[in-house]
Order: C-alpha cells, then structure tokens, then sequence
C-alpha cells in the first residue's frame, strides 16, 4: 500500500485516507443487498413514478434471462441508445446479469456517429428508444448487431401521463414505430420471461463490465475498457467523500446528466448503490422546465451537473421569478468543464446548497479529485485527490520529471479502479499508461495543472488547447474566467485561430445573459483590466450558442471550425 499523499491532512473529518482492501464484490451484490434488506426502499424516481429496489432486481433478472435465451452470453457486449430513464438500468443490471460488457451509447449520435462505436464493441445486441430505431436498423448491416430490442419512454411513466404521452406526444415526437422481423421489443420479452430465474453465470469484480465511449488525450474516438471493481471503487470513494452532508438511505440524488457518459455511469449510478439512495434520472437536462419542475417535486439533496447547465439554471425566467424551491439542496457535484467562479458563486448564493467542484476523466474510471464536502474550497481549484487517489504532476514535453509546487505541467492520476485499457486498441493504451518519473505505471491525462501549497490541483487546460502567441504560452480557460466575470456574460468560448500575421491569435465567442447588452469594446476593455496585453484576445465576436457535447464541454474545435468556415466563405 502506498503511503496517503500529503492531501489527506484536508479531508473533511471522518474521510478516510484509505479504504483498503476493498471488498471482492460487485453493484450487483450491492443491488441485492438493497433488495433483500429493503426491497421496497426507493432506488428510480421518474417523472412522478417510483421504482423499488426490489422491482429493480426482479426486472433486471428478467431481463438477463431474456437475453441468455436470446443467446446472448458472458462476454458478448449489449449496446444501449438510450436517454436516463427506468429501462436503461433494468437493461444495464440485466446484461451485466447475463454476463455480458454494457456499451452505453450517445442517444444524440447521428447514423454516422454510431457505426464507429458500434462496430468497434462489436455488440450484439442493442436496447434503443423508440425514436432512434431507424437510425440503428439504417447501421445494423455495418455492425454486428444480431437483434435489435426497442422501447418506449411511456412504458414507466405514471398511469395519467402515459395516457397524455399516447395521445398527444407519441405519434408526433416518433415514438410510434412499427418493428421489422427479428427484432424484439423489451417488455415483451420481460413478460416472456416473466417467472425465469436469473442465469446462472457468474459475474466477478474481475470481470469486464463496461466500454465507454472517449476521445482520449488524442481526441480520435476509443472504447474505455472498465471492470466491475472499477465501479465498486469509485462507489465507495464518492460515498466516504460525500458523507460529511449526506445521509445513507434518506438524501435524493438528482442526476440530470446522462447515464452513457462516465460522470453518470460509473459515478452516480455507483454512489446511489452504496449509499442505499433513491436516483431521480432527469431524461433531458436541456428541457429546463422539466428539470426546475423535477427539483421542486423529488426535492433532492445532492444535484450534479456541468457548468452549462448550472448557467442555464441561473438564467431560467422561473429561477429569476423565485418559483423553485432549492432549500433541499445541501451539495452540488460539478464536472466535465472548468466552472467559472461568478457562475459557483451566483449559484451558491441562489440556493444556499455548496458546489464542490471535481475533476476526473472516462479513463480514470471516476478516480476524483474534489473539492472538500464541508471543508476548504479554493476558488478555481478542482480540489483534492479524494481517497485513495494520487495525483503528481509532471514536465508536459515528455513526462521525465516532477514538477514543483506551484509549476505548471501534465497531471497523471494512479488510483485502484483506472481502466485497463482502450478496447482492442493497444497502441493507443500505451500512450496514456505508461512509466512515470518514479518508475511506476500512471495514467497519463493529457491535461496541465499544478498544485498549491496545500496540494489543491488548479487545472489550467488541454495541452492541444494551449496556444502560442507572441511566443507566450496562453490557455483558454484564464481568458474564459475573466470574460465569464462580466456581469453581461453568460457563456464563453475561447480557442486559438491562425493569423497571417501573428501566426496565431486568442479568439472568444460570447453569449450574453437574456436581457443584458455589451459591446466588444466593453468586453475588451474589461480583458484589459484583468488580463496581460498578450493574454487579451484579439477577437471578440457574439454568439447564439457554444458547441457544446452532451455533457456540456464547450467543443473549441468545433469553434475553430466555425471559424475556418466563415474565413473560407469570406474568401470565396
């Protein structure tokens, strides 16, 4: 066992600095435990309805009875398309039941998206909503998808709005499909195996249990290879971090983000299992009505999001009027982006609940660095390694040497649950696990940071993102933080573009809050006040909207490619 880094003297009190040894188990023998103990606690709520943790077990064994007699079995990969609601789980602990590897899709990929992924995990089985139907039977010929299983968003919704939804929504929102021959639509195939016993398979925390979709430090798209350890880990982990405010069984976790994306997956949905929780799963975190309205009804204590969707909270005419109820919220999680300071302290001030900010990647497997629950939270700082988690940073060239306090350089993690590689994808493996200064084997982040004095990580930015201007090194997220302070902004983008003259030059796109106005003088002389000249971007432009992914991450590519497109139509 390694000895605690020099962190754990900031923990809240009752953290541990270690949880070693962990337990030889997996969630499945956590959803057990619930079921056996409590079976009728509540483990999904839902658009009004709730989900019982023993009706959780009983469909998922279902489930994994269905899809053994379908031929499925230990090893085979199952794909979900699917949004965060009751059938993503039953389908998840089914397979897992099975013995299968879950591949968690992006429900907003187009045809062109999901044949890479698909066809890489080779899965043959995908759950998918109905509205997606078409776009994987338009792919299935190019995958090795035997069997597709549809379901409708209706089939766990309260009796009153499955009735509104048939009648109104289902028709015209595509949720009326007609299936082709083979395939299967799920709750048939849990009433065909209504009084079937779970398969008899033996899934172990060795076992492989998930592939989740990255772009790595290269940004080429990879599968993240995870175990079902992985998940015991992180659950444990988040759970002692969090304890200090949260209370086992009794606090609502919210978890508007999706369940295909690490952040939701192998984070929440772990934590929720170890601390015995109830999940309210939020479908679409961009229909901000529903989201406000899900808050004043379940009242949870523990909300988790992304800096884009605390903004777009802020901003909602409701939360402006006064309208939602945020007193039960103790604790906030915010991840995937750099969080502005204005944006961490107008929402703390609105709700009287913490942020605690944090810091992981998909190939970490949700090895965190965080914010205290209770204790010190320094202004842009992602916080501590949490427990059991080291973090060292090292020279960005080529990771020779350690960095001292206070210099900025790569951060590589090492924790328990890292994954064990990208799948089928050895070369790509071994440019991010590799040999550190000590000689041991660190994940290797492909982000820059450095640490304080009392070991507080500050993440700086993506080492593709820094841009040289002027000869100086310039990050995007130290000009995103000052323009993200103006009072009139909203949202902020910034990334480096080429230059005929300077080579290349700081660019910031601007949304500016409904209601409020500024020019791009205002803003540039705001920059000036804050920023060194070399740091002032030289091109202020307003927008509409960012690029955003799923989860929120601001796609400074994407913005680059806007960018060469205008220039490109300007020329021609």
């Amino acid at each position: 066992m390694t000895p605690p880094g020099p962190w754990v003297g900031k923990y809240d009190a009752g953290v541990p600095a270690t949880l070693e040894p962990y337990p030889d188990r997996t969630i499945l023998d956590g959803l057990a435990d619930i079921a056996r103990e409590r079976p009728d606690h509540p483990a999904i709520l839902f658009k009004g309805a709730t989900m019982s943790y023993g009706e959780l077990e009983r469909l998922s064994d279902t489930f994994a009875a269905a899809l053994a007699a379908d031929g499925v079995a230990k090893g085979d990969r199952v794909a979900l398309l699917l949004p965060n609601c009751p059938q993503f789980m039953i389908a998840q602990y089914g397979a897992w039941k099975a013995g299968a590897i879950v591949c968690p899709m992006n429900p907003i990929y187009t045809e062109e998206e999901l044949i890479g992924p698909l066809a890489r995990c080779e899965a043959k089985r995908i759950v998918t909503l109905t509205p997606f139907y078409g776009r994987v039977k338009a792919v299935q010929a190019q995958t090795a998808i035997g069997r597709v299983i549809a379901t409708n968003i209706k089939e766990y919704l309260p009796a009153v709005l499955r009735l509104l939804f048939t009648l109104v929504k289902e028709k015209k929102e595509g949720h009326r499909i007609t299936l082709q021959p083979g395939d299967r639509w799920f709750q048939a195939m849990l009433a065909a195996h209504r009084d079937a016993a779970r398969p008899a398979v033996k899934v172990s925390a060795r076992d492989h249990a998930t592939i989740l979709a990255s772009g790595g430090t290269s940004g080429t798209p990879k599968g993240v290879l995870g175990t079902h350890r992985n998940l015991v880990i992180s659950g444990m982990q988040a759970r002692e971090w969090m304890r200090p405010l949260l209370n086992d069984w009794t606090d609502i976790l919210m978890l508007p983000l999706p369940l295909f994306h690490t952040y939701g997956n192998t984070g929440m949905q772990a934590l929720a299992i170890m601390a015995r929780a109830p999940l309210s799963l939020v479908p679409n975190p961009r229909d901000t009505v529903d989201l406000l309205k899900t808050i004043n009804k379940v009242r949870p204590a523990f909300f988790c999001g992304v800096p884009t969707l605390y903004n777009s909270i802020l901003n909602h005419k409701l939360v402006r009027a006064g309208k939602i109820d945020f007193s039960s919220i103790k604790l906030c999680f915010s991840g995937s982006a750099p969080l502005m300071a204005e944006t961490k302290k107008r929402f703390e001030e609105l709700t009287g609940g913490q942020i605690c900010e944090g810091y992981s990647m998909t190939e970490a497997q949700m090895a965190i660095v965080a914010n205290p629950a209770k204790g010190t939270k320094k202004v842009g700082s992602v916080g501590l390694p949490i427990t059991d988690i080291e973090i060292t940073i090292v020279d960005a060239d080529d990771g020779s040497k350690a960095m001292p306090i206070g210099k900025v350089g790569e951060i590589l993690f090492m924790a328990p649950q890292l994954m064990e590689g990208y799948w089928h994808n050895p070369d790509e493996t071994r440019e991010v696990l590799k040999k550190g200064p000590d000689g041991r084997t660190w994940l290797f982040s492909g982000d820059l940071g450095y640490l304080d004095e009392d070991s507080y990580l500050f993440i700086v930015d993506r080492k593709k993102d820094l841009m040289k201007i002027g000869g100086f090194q310039v990050w995007p997220r130290e000009i995103e933080e000052v323009l993200a302070a103006h009072p009139a902004v909203a949202e902020v983008g910034v990334a480096g573009v080429k230059d005929p003259v300077k080579g290349e030059i700081a660019k910031a796109w601007v949304v500016l809050r409904p209601g409020a106005t500024a020019t791009i003088e205002e803003l540039r002389a705001h920059c000036k006040a804050h920023l060194a000249p070399f740091r002032v971007p030289a091109q202020i432009v307003f927008a509409t909207d960012l690029p955003k992914t799923m989860v929120g991450k601001v796609l400074r590519r994407k913005l680059v490619e806007r960018h060469n497109a205008e220039v490109a139509a300007l020329v021609t």
